[in-house]
């Protein structure tokens, strides 16, 4: 079986270093940029099954540098790795299309983890290419959506988070679960991103269209059914 590739984008060379020899004992092939530019060149030209993010990088940052590689790549997981940690720059982040957010200093066993969680997760959806309720599609080899076949624009956080609903249709997801699974294994449960996320895809998914899909349970959480439960 082919080793997974691991892009890391990071100025802190000691860091950079420290996090290729443990890689590598795991078994993954690393390769490391040390500023935003080279980072954007290796992406391009590279097909890496994860990319790691710092966001204060020299010559394109970290949000920045997302963006590119999500303007050509929409599949590959992204994980920003960084000390910056208030809502704000995790919310930029998110919006930017990065897939998970990881505050330094942290626990390599822990950014192990999650890297693993987005290979499987990898494998897993590649195995089918269409998701489907009511007249709401998902391609989830492209990540585009269409709805009564009119194209839906979302965010890489929004399409996650519509095709985590869309791939549990008919069950209640609570806000723990649906931070686990879709933001990370320790997103602050205080926060009120899964609301705000939750109301960013109902606009685009259902405003215009019947019947609704994205439904509330109050007091347990969300769920994606053609009906009320």
């Amino acid at each position: 079986m082919n080793k997974a590739g691991i892009l890391i984008v990071e100025d802190e060379n000691r860091l950079a270093d420290v996090l290729r020899k443990q890689f590598n004992e795991n078994g993954f092939v690393v390769d490391i940029a040390s500023d935003g530019y080279a980072g954007k060149e290796m992406a391009a030209n590279n097909p890496y099954n994860l990319i790691i993010l710092d966001i204060n990088l020299p010559y394109i940052n970290g949000y920045d540098l997302c963006k590119e590689i999500r303007s050509t790549n929409v599949n590959v997981p992204i994980i920003m790795l960084t000390a910056l940690s208030t809502p704000d720059n995790k919310i930029t982040a998110f919006n930017a299309g990065a897939d998970d957010y990881v505050t330094k200093p942290f626990d390599f066993r822990e950014l192990l983890a999650r890297v693993n969680v987005f290979l499987r997760r990898s494998e897993i959806f590649s195995e089918d290419s269409t998701l489907r309720i009511a007249d709401l599609e998902l391609n989830t080899s492209d990540k585009t959506v269409t709805r009564s076949g009119i194209k839906i624009d979302l965010t890489a956080k929004e399409y996650q988070l519509l095709e985590f609903l869309v791939r549990n249709k008919g069950k209640v997801l609570s806000r723990e679960f649906i931070i686990e699974q879709v933001w990370g294994l320790d997103f602050d449960p205080g926060t009120n991103v899964i609301d705000v996320y939750v109301n960013y895809v109902r606009r685009k998914v259902d405003k215009e269209f019947e019947p609704k899909l994205i439904h509330t349970r109050y007091g347990f959480g969300f769920y994606c059914s053609e009906t009320l439960l």
